[in-house]
């Protein structure tokens, strides 16, 4: 079994409270998606995330095919992280840390996913594409999370 990882920073220019609060909201999770992935809420979610809540969607990675994906937040601590791991989805595991740290210059953002992919040897075989795609995914929140909270790029 490969074990894969992204590890991204962003210096979001906000205070430590002002980054939470956007991402505490659920709601927010669309605006920062890329429209392609096709991602799509499929059960009612609270108005502020906490620890054990369950958030269900579908996604259509490649090809234009939806995918379940299920994820849980398990574990968080205001202000400073949350993490939220695959339940059932198109992963065989997925593990992503969002961390917060305040700067003098704004809050850091650290994420850090690790994730294994299905089908043994074929799975091998397509993580530099999914690779590729994951990247894309956190660089356009980069873009959308600048043009949602109001700083340049």
């Amino acid at each position: 079994m490969k074990m894969y990882l992204l590890q991204q920073e962003q210096l979001l220019p906000l205070s430590l409270e002002r980054a939470w609060e956007f991402f505490v909201h659920p709601g927010n999770l669309p605006l920062i998606t890329p429209p392609d992935l096709g991602f799509r809420i499929t059960a009612e979610l609270p108005e502020k995330m906490h620890a054990g809540m369950i958030v269900t969607y579908t996604v259509t990675p490649f090809l234009g095919l939806a995918v379940n994906w299920v994820t849980e937040i398990t574990q968080m601590r205001e202000p400073y992280f949350f993490v939220d791991e695959q339940r059932f989805g198109p992963y065989r595991m997925w593990h992503h840390q969002h961390t917060f740290r305040e700067t003098p210059r704004g809050t850091l953002m650290t994420d850090l996913v690790h994730y294994v992919l299905p089908f043994g040897p074929f799975g091998r075989v397509a993580a530099p594409l999914v690779a590729k795609r994951v990247r894309g995914i956190f660089e356009y929140r980069r873009t959308a999370l600048a043009r949602e909270l109001g700083f340049p790029p």
